[in-house]
């Protein structure tokens, strides 16, 4: 099924700004990004703390089509955003119709959990070097690796939100791993050169 006819059928158009749920809502429908990005954060100690910042192709509320829990974090969108809103219904008769999706999708969740799983690590030995690798691998991971050329200032941008660490300390890292040979940036462009390097730091085992 192309992308267009995805969208004719399943496609809405949220504004910048606009909270699609919040926490502990009720929901029965899953979202696909197709521009834009959307901000997951979650009420922690009285405080909102950014969980992640999602771009083009991810996806996030699926919970609420799989088990039927309340939403368990607010998302946001951050500028114009397009999605693919599914239901339940419409999201098993998308992915019967379209086996490279639901792929996909099952490629992204299991990454989502070895990524989660790292984090609760990182975050447990207060490690925030190996936290931005791990980010940085995994943006890498679902761009391509070695073929993907990310954008600097958006990535940076996007790791300082996603990860509450100082923009500065971000640029630091990324200052760090150019000058050991681990990324290329210019441009404002990023490549990666080395792999096993970035996994070695973020502590990412099984990564060839």
């Amino acid at each position: 099924m192309a992308e267009n006819t995805l969208f004719t059928k399943y496609g809405i158009v949220v504004d910048s700004g606009k909270v699609l749920f919040r926490e502990n809502d009720e929901g029965d429908q899953m979202y696909i990004i197709q521009e834009g990005s959307i901000r997951i954060s979650k009420m922690i100690g009285g405080k909102e703390h950014i969980l992640a910042v999602l771009g083009k192709g991810d996806f996030f509320g699926e919970m609420a089509i799989v088990s039927r829990v309340r939403r368990t974090a607010t998302a946001t969108a951050v500028g114009t955003v397009h999605l693919l809103a599914f239901n339940r219904e419409g999201f098993l008769g998308m992915i019967e119709k379209n086996a490279r999706i639901a792929l996909n999708i099952i490629d992204k969740l299991c990454r989502r959990l070895q990524a989660a799983d790292l984090q609760i690590h990182h975050l447990v030995r207060k490690s925030s070097r190996g936290l931005m690798a791990m980010n940085l691998y995994f943006t890498f991971a679902e761009n391509g690796f070695e073929r993907a050329v990310l954008d600097s200032v958006k990535t940076m941008r996007e790791m300082s939100l996603s990860l509450e660490l100082p923009y500065e300390t971000i640029t630091a890292f990324f200052d760090e791993l150019k000058d050991i040979s681990i990324l290329s940036v210019s441009e404002n462009k990023i490549v990666l050169k080395d792999q096993e390097k970035l996994a070695e730091i973020g502590e990412i085992t099984g990564n060839s």
